[in-house]
């Protein structure tokens, strides 16, 4: 309930400051005692109006501001953010002014461009407090700075910088408007007040520090020439949010925390002379709270780049980063330490944080507050920084490592890291010991620097003993030392390691396991990072959640970004579905399924984006569009992590029309030239590395044909002129991309094509030949190549697709479910069906933990046969034997023939 008397009784009583407001804006006081909120601050924004002086009219301004929205927070009319907010946009006013009047001054009728004042801190997240500085960066344009034909672009920057300071931070006899703070600007001792933008670009890109990150993550464009100012902080955006997890960033925290409380925590106990700001449990630590999550994951998570404290907890909580009541108890918690905060400054108008260091000037604040007393605001504050506090405590040691012991002594030294190593386990410590000591010898390239070998030394003891405990350690070690010697930078792996302990198990089991999986960290050690969301156990949502992941597009983003961020993405749900598999978190098959949904998102996205990117030059063919059909496993619906991408490119409409862009192309070529960038979208490579290999041989005339051919002339390919097992590839195409009407047409021709009549002895025969020159052209490479393997899946498909093309049954593109409809129709035996699940599993399974498809040292045997649901690597074999004992069967009673089965 709002009492606008009752707060005009406190203001005079107990706050000299506004007491002294009251008396020289009577008119103001009339309007509050009158218990008009709005009318009270409209009328505060026009207290300078018609007044010559800029600096007396934002002055006054202020003032009045000042007084309005006291009166008001104490009446309760206006919360937190309305009272920061409207002090924040009259920083922003007056610094734009002052801006303008800088620039004019010199050049009279010239437009206020070329500088612009990026606010940071409470500034540039709107959250100022009465008595706040403001700290901004004044960066300028020397090309487009208006200035005075003699003066050089340094001297009319360095003009209105200095305009600025004067007119909003220079105190006189009707006070000031904000303390003005360049300090955070870079090399602030020995560089000028305003900074020229290239200049400043090359500072945040090459050298600037850790704390100007966290100083970033609230800047905003808040006056002058905002639009270059938004254009500079674009420029910068890689700086402040890494696309890479950086735990390095807690551990500056945590040493920026103890630095702060060793100085501002003389008085740790809640009582006079307490800093709500910098105390333990303070003001302070909630916002540190929430940038070190946004500094670590913000790079990753859009949604974390939040200005505003109580937003970013809300968002990471929203995002699972956080316990939704930490963020509930730190937001609320945040929002009185600001309030009370307000009343320490709203006493005489000083920019303090510290309760008075008596009681009485205590219970003078605690009066203004609304409080009986001061033991009841200190009761209240002890409360809350104890909360804050023991939750900030807990972030800085689970994260940074303090608090936390390891098993095994942090030793580097010759014979005791060799003592370490055998009593570890390890083969031939003296060896292992020499190898270790060369990685910090210099021979390892990330390890070159102090901050690295630092990283190393906190998680070295920890990780010798899981790579010592992993299934295969020398295995393990070998690849360990693979990885980082191709690594550009070690650090953020380090301290993501030491952060979370958890990772190394899977780290190093991924190192022994899983060749493929080990090959990718070693391009990309960030993969790791995806494994720290919540959601990275869990299979991929549906083709169009994943395509509106991989598509959000951020302000500035261009095609090649989109091309990298495609990559990123697709990199890290493939790296997490394969760690789900050798954890034998999930069922092959839905990995499978999985890896395709990926897939298709990517194709999805990439396919849009590269169409809008031809039709800026080359306009649209009208009435034409590209269609993509997905082939062989892809068009199955299940992939592996060793699949490639079979896509052919279709069109419709007339071949002879032609494009209404700027540089028209007849229909052909048009669509010919569009699915080769759609291809090189989707294969080559760029910084961020390659997605997948995309095959196009299955299109009409294989590689003597064009890439991309019209629906009539696929049409009139397949019913006259392709083969038997054209049309075997042709039942397992599903149109991945193009418009219903599109996907209802080719529909109707690949149905007409499969659905004509043939000559059932023809196409049995024809199907039994292919398959004899395939075995005696491609043998199997070992026990666990159950695709090509006598028995194998590559025999199911062949037999399935023998009686789909003579019999008409089954006709679908997914083998389980063509293979359970055959079965339903008694044209297969009902135990086909589930052999080809089990191998298909195995299949799944051995593209990571056995590549070459020979059957891998026992630890990977192991694992394989527990990912395929198997006791032990004996259970398994048998159960494959029997699976194409009973495909062998089939094909028997299919085509007439005995296969040789190899063992």
């Amino acid at each position: 309930m709002t009492d606008w008397q009752n707060a005009l009784a406190r203001a005079e009583a107990h706050s000299p400051f506004l007491s002294r407001a009251m008396g020289r804006l009577p008119d103001l006081v009339a309007v509050l005692a009158a218990g008009d909120g709005e009318a009270a601050l409209a009328h505060a924004r026009r207290a300078g109006e018609g007044i010559a002086d800029l600096g007396v009219a934002l002055r006054r301004e202020k003032l009045a501001l000042a007084l309005a929205l006291g009166v008001g927070d104490l009446a309760g009319a206006f919360d937190l953010t309305r009272v920061t907010g409207e002090l924040s946009d009259l920083a922003d006013r007056a610094v734009d002014a002052a801006i303008a009047h800088g620039i004019r001054s010199r050049a009279p009728d010239a437009e206020a461009v070329g500088f612009t004042a990026l606010a940071l801190g409470k500034h540039g997240a709107r959250e100022l407090n009465y008595s706040s500085d403001i700290d901004p960066i004044l960066i300028y344009d020397p090309a487009t700075l208006p200035r005075r034909a003699r003066d050089e672009p340094e001297e009319a920057a360095l003009h209105v910088a200095r305009t600025v300071l004067r007119l909003v931070s220079q105190a006189d006899g009707e006070g000031y408007v904000f303390r003005v703070d360049l300090r955070l600007r870079p090399a602030s001792e020995i560089s000028p007040l305003a900074l020229p933008i290239d200049a400043a670009l090359t500072h945040y890109e090459s050298s600037a520090l850790a704390w100007e990150r966290a100083a970033f993550i609230r800047a905003r464009a808040a006056a002058g020439d905002v639009a270059m100012g938004d254009h500079f902080l674009h420029a910068i955006r890689p700086f402040v949010w890494r696309k890479s997890l950086d735990f390095g960033a807690i551990a500056e925290i945590g040493r920026l925390t103890r630095r702060i409380r060793a100085h501002h925590g003389k008085v740790e106990a809640v009582g006079p002379g307490f800093d709500v700001k910098r105390g333990r449990g303070g003001i302070r630590e909630v916002e540190f709270f929430a940038q070190v999550h946004q500094l670590i994951h913000g790079g990753r998570k859009p949604a974390l780049r939040l200005r505003g404290t109580r937003a970013t907890l809300d968002a990471l909580a929203a995002e699972g980063l956080i316990d939704p009541a930490d963020a509930v108890m730190l937001g609320e918690s945040y929002d009185r330490l600001r309030q009370i905060e307000h009343r320490l400054q709203q006493v005489s108008d000083l920019q303090t944080h510290k309760l008075p260091r008596d009681m009485e000037g205590i219970d003078n604040v605690a009066a203004l507050d609304g409080l009986p007393n001061g033991a009841a605001l200190i009761e209240e504050l002890e409360e809350i920084t104890s909360r804050v506090g023991a939750r900030y405590d807990r972030l800085i040691a689970a994260s940074a490592g303090e608090g936390t012991t390891v098993a095994v002594p942090n030793q580097h030294e010759g014979d005791d890291l060799a003592a370490e190593l055998e009593h570890l386990g390890f083969a031939k410590p003296d060896e292992l010991a020499a190898r270790i000591q060369g990685w910090r010898s210099g021979s390892v390239r990330c390890l070159r620097s102090g901050a690295a070998l630092a990283a190393l030394d906190a998680v070295q003891p920890a990780l010798l003993a899981a790579l010592a405990a992993a299934p295969e350690p020398d295995r393990a070690m070998v690849r360990w030392e693979q990885m980082i010697a191709r690594l550009p930078s070690a650090v953020n792996l380090f301290r993501l390691l030491e952060a979370r302990p958890g990772l190394l198990e899977v780290l190093v089991r991924v190192l022994s396991l899983a060749p493929p999986l080990a090959d990718a960290l070693a391009r990309r050690a960030d993969l790791l990072d995806a494994l720290i969301d919540a959601s990275a156990f869990a299979l991929p949502g549906s083709v169009a959640d994943l395509a509106h992941e991989f598509g959000a597009t951020e302000a500035g983003d261009d095609y090649q970004r989109l091309l990298d961020r495609v990559r990123r993405q697709v990199g890290e749900k493939r790296f997490a579905l394969g760690v789900q598999l050798i954890e034998g978190a999930q069922d092959p098959l839905d990995i499978s399924a999985g890896l395709c949904r990926v897939a298709e998102a990517a194709l999805d996205v990439l396919a849009r984006a590269t169409i809008a990117e031809f039709e800026a030059t080359h306009g649209r063919i009208p009435g034409g569009e590209l269609v993509i059909l997905g082939l062989g496993r892809l068009g199955g619906g299940m992939l592996t992590h060793a699949s490639d991408l079979d896509l052919v490119y279709l069109f419709t409409g007339d071949f002879a029309a032609e494009s209404d862009g700027r540089r028209p192309l007849g229909a052909t070529l048009y669509f010919n030239r569009l699915a080769q960038r759609v291809s090189a979208a989707l294969s080559v490579p760029t910084a961020e590395g390659a997605l997948y290999e995309v095959d196009t041989r299955l299109r009409p005339q294989g590689t003597q044909g064009p890439l991309a051919v019209g629906f009539e002339s696929f049409a009139r390919y397949q019913r006259e002129e392709a083969w038997t097992w054209e049309h075997m590839a042709l039942i397992r195409a599903r149109v991945l991309f193009g418009s219903d009407a599109a996907r209802e047409q080719l529909g109707a021709i690949i149905g007409g094509v499969l659905g004509k009549e043939r000559d059932k002895i023809k196409v049995t025969a024809e199907v039994q030949e292919m398959r004899d020159k395939m075995a005696q052209h491609k043998a199997p490479k070992g026990v666990l190549d159950v695709k090509l393997l006598r028995g194998g899946l590559v025999d199911a498909e062949f037999i399935a697709h023998a009686l789909q093309l003579r019999d008409h049954a089954g006709v679908r593109p997914d083998m389980a479910g063509a293979l359970a409809e055959l079965a339903a129709a008694g044209l297969i035996a009902g135990d086909v069906p589930g052999a080809f699940a089990l191998l298909s599993r195995v299949l799944v399974a051995a593209r990571l933990l056995a590549p070459d498809g020979v059957a891998p040292e026992s630890a990977p045997c192991a694992s394989l046969a527990k990912t395929c649901g198997f006791g032990d690597w004996k259970a398994m074999i048998g159960a494959m034997e029997a699976a194409r004992a009973a495909i062998a069967r089939q094909w028997t009673a299919t085509f007439g023939q005995q296969l040789e089965m190899q063992a």
